[in-house]
């Protein structure tokens, strides 16, 4: 199982297309948290949001086994493109309710007992930030909004964002840049303090 770790996700999908099963498991564990998160960004419900994080990965393994999946070293951008498309499925079933991002804030790690009073202070403050930040970013423009959370939160290229959504990496970055003038416009309106 080891040496399955150490392989590219194309190399994985090949073996899992051969009959070797851990291989699809490697791949679900090498990429569940960030697909959850990217998932959870738009889902309130954390029952829907496993469902939908279940669905995709059925429908990622009838695509492969049927030999649709085309590769590229692109396995995450794709497996986000069928969770899109999903989420997309699942708005329209309710009658376009609002996307609301429902982000929970991970606490500091402490290094010492010393330092444990100084984190908690630092972490308030940075929690504090990340309230103001997600209601700033909840005023944006969807297309803006969504670009941002995938390049802070999820730690996503432009060139995935790009792929992801179908548009160019010009575009993508647009998006960005105007994104990042309309929340540093808006945190000044409101006095807040932003590091973007």
């Amino acid at each position: 199982m080891e040496h399955l770790t150490a392989m590219t996700d194309d190399q994985l999908v090949n073996l899992f297309i051969s009959g070797q099963n851990a291989a699809f498991d490697t791949l679900l564990s090498r990429h569940q948290d960030r697909l959850y998160s990217f998932i959870r960004y738009y889902v309130r419900n954390a029952d829907l949001a496993d469902d939908l994080f279940q669905e995709t990965f059925v429908k990622a393994i009838v695509s492969i086994r049927q030999q649709r999946y085309t590769g590229n070293g692109k396995f995450y951008a794709w497996l986000t493109r069928i969770a899109h498309n999903l989420l997309v499925d699942q708005f329209r079933n309710e009658n376009n309710e609002q996307i609301v991002y429902d982000e929970e804030v991970e606490g500091a790690s402490h290094a010492s007992l010393l330092q444990a009073e100084r984190d908690r202070e630092d972490e308030m403050v940075r929690e504090q930030v990340m309230v103001d930040v997600k209601k700033i970013m909840n005023h944006l423009p969807d297309a803006q909004r969504e670009v941002v959370f995938m390049r802070f939160y999820q730690d996503m290229s432009f060139k995935e964002i790009a792929e992801l959504k179908g548009i160019s990496i010009n575009t993508a970055l647009g998006r960005m840049h105007y994104a990042i003038q309309n929340m540093r416009r808006m945190a000044k309106e409101h006095h807040i303090s932003l590091s973007i």
